[in-house]
């Protein structure tokens, strides 16, 4: 029986990894691309069931090595992504450029479907380079072919982020807590394993939906993310509330690091909540839930943050 063949770019991501767990444990062949087959092989290699799992190396945009790829399979996924611009990595080319030329090849050859991972809470962010640049990639893919879904998640965790991991290892050390635009800004983290199911349900056509908004089951404010952080890795530290033009400062200075806490474009995303809009279907309305409470989940993991590591005692997590 010839294995059901899916393509994924951005396969060594977090959701890349999970996803690649998920469809070769179910039978799935799954070719996966990543930037450096020598760094990131061996780590998606583990990630798999043996035997179904195949890695392609690709260099930024070889257009015919793009167009074999997609030539041979029947369905592609695209995880790609970036938060901040660098080096040639910007914005309009990955967002907007690569959306556009797998979604004209996925019409070329015809392939079964494209499922197209993009961001939820861009819609009113006209003051956001990546916002724009999402939406500019939205609507290429849905101009182009018509057999796609995308996909526009909120926060992401697990593990494996570069959220939840980085904010305990950044609370770990600072004095104090800067808080942006009051901590109000509303999310709906939803788990990695969460949205692996919600690709996969897609996949196997639970839904024809051609745009869903991937949520988790609670909505939680950015302050609140902050506190239940803290409360996991057992730190007590003061928030204190950033005036815009301090914050726009801050913001400027942590760019100069090669990967900042913050950039003048997040800050600006950051001014707009991260919930179901509501203009879209959600993962509930298709009846997909999504099971994975956040304080529950960071609890799990949070302890190689916490005085002690995997030995502390829970003091503060059993209040």
């Amino acid at each position: 029986m010839k294995l059901k063949e899916i393509l994924v770019f951005g396969a060594s991501g977090q959701i890349g990894r999970n996803l690649i767990r998920k469809l070769t444990n179910n039978n799935y062949k799954v070719i996966a691309v990543t930037r450096n087959i020598h760094q990131k092989g061996y780590i998606l290699k583990t990630q798999s069931n043996p035997g179904y799992l195949e890695i392609e190396e690709l260099k930024y945009f070889n257009i015919e090595k793009i167009r074999s790829l997609i030539k041979n399979c029947r369905i592609c996924i695209n995880l790609i992504g970036i938060l901040f611009e660098k080096k040639k990595n910007y914005f309009k080319n990955i967002h907007t450029d690569f959306p556009d030329l797998i979604s004209n090849l996925s019409k070329e050859y015809n392939i079964e479907k494209l499922i197209h991972v993009s961001a939820l809470g861009i819609e009113n962010a006209i003051d956001s380079n990546y916002a724009i640049s999402k939406l500019e990639g939205e609507d290429k893919v849905k101009k182009n072919f018509r057999r796609s879904v995308i996909l526009k998640p909120s926060i992401v965790y697990s593990v494996d982020d570069n959220f939840t991991t980085n904010f305990m290892s950044l609370l770990n050390l600072l004095p104090f807590v800067p808080i942006y635009y009051k901590g109000k800004t509303k999310f709906c983290p939803i788990h990695v394993t969460d949205l692996t199911k919600i690709i996969f349900e897609i996949i196997n056509g639970k839904t024809n939906e051609q745009t869903i908004e991937c949520i988790g089951p609670e909505v939680i404010t950015f302050k609140n993310i902050i506190i239940k952080l803290l409360e996991a890795i057992d730190k007590k530290k003061l928030l204190i509330p950033l005036p815009l033009s301090i914050a726009k400062l801050t913001a400027k200075i942590f760019e100069i690091m090669p990967k900042p806490l913050i950039t003048t474009d997040q800050l600006n995303l950051l001014k707009y909540d991260n919930i179901s809009s509501e203009k879209y279907k959600n993962n509930f309305d298709l009846g997909i839930d999504a099971k994975k409470i956040f304080d529950v989940e960071i609890k799990k993991y949070s302890f190689n943050w916490r005085t002690g590591g995997q030995f502390s005692k829970e003091k503060t997590l059993k209040k």
